[in-house]
């Protein structure tokens, strides 16, 4: 009862310390408004505010799947938590201009998926290879090891600048990189569903949007 009490006391400020500082929410909690289905993947939000990507077992997904915001962002800190199954993979898709047009039909092309020509966060609760470990910047920078939480929720920071991408999975510093030269600057954000046995929920998803 005592941390309840606490709880109520204590939520309101934290959560006007967070809008005074510039933190706005992406994801509403009740609904997708804001946000587009690219793809097969069956996208909801359930009750408690959490928003889940999975195929239908009907129809099971051909390709990638991903929801992405309809606004594109320049310079920012993306703050999000996420949970990923047991051998699941998933990922955050930052300046893609091209909304996974490319990873989905009808114009699949495993050259041109968002982590090829715009930046990719990795998600992955397997026991992979380097490049997948949970915060690496997707074929550019590999993470940290050791530091996600594989039965748990995992809180992710993206602080995205002109010539800076900076990864923090719970609080820890695991993957930078300055970016490259020939990719955009600008861009939507994106969740990621990557198969069809694939299951991946996020809550808690805000953004800071900084000056240019």
């Amino acid at each position: 009862m005592l941390k309840a009490i606490l709880f109520c006391l204590v939520f309101p400020f934290t959560q006007a310390a967070q809008n005074a500082a510039g933190w706005v929410d992406l994801f509403n909690g009740k609904t997708l408004d804001g946000w587009e289905v690219v793809g097969e993947g069956v996208w909801a939000v359930l009750q408690g505010g959490i928003l889940v990507g999975q195929c239908d077992p009907q129809k099971r997904c051909q390709h990638q799947s991903w929801l992405y915001t309809k606004k594109e962002f320049s310079q920012f800190d993306l703050r999000l938590d996420y949970w990923i199954r047991l051998g699941g993979n998933s990922g955050v898709s930052i300046r893609d201009r091209s909304r996974a047009r490319y990873a989905v039909e009808p114009e699949f092309d495993p050259h041109r998926t968002p982590s090829r020509i715009a930046y990719e966060i990795n998600l992955d609760n397997g026991v992979g290879s380097p490049d997948n470990i949970s915060g690496g910047i997707y074929l550019l920078a590999e993470a940290r090891p050791g530091v996600q939480r594989r039965t748990d929720w995992n809180e992710l920071e993206i602080e995205c600048r002109a010539n800076l991408i900076r990864v923090k999975l719970n609080g820890t510093v695991v993957a930078t990189h300055p970016g490259l030269p020939d990719r955009s600057k600008t861009g939507p954000i994106g969740l990621q569903l990557h198969g069809s046995d694939d299951l991946v929920m996020f809550r808690n998803i805000r953004i800071r949007e900084m000056a240019d």
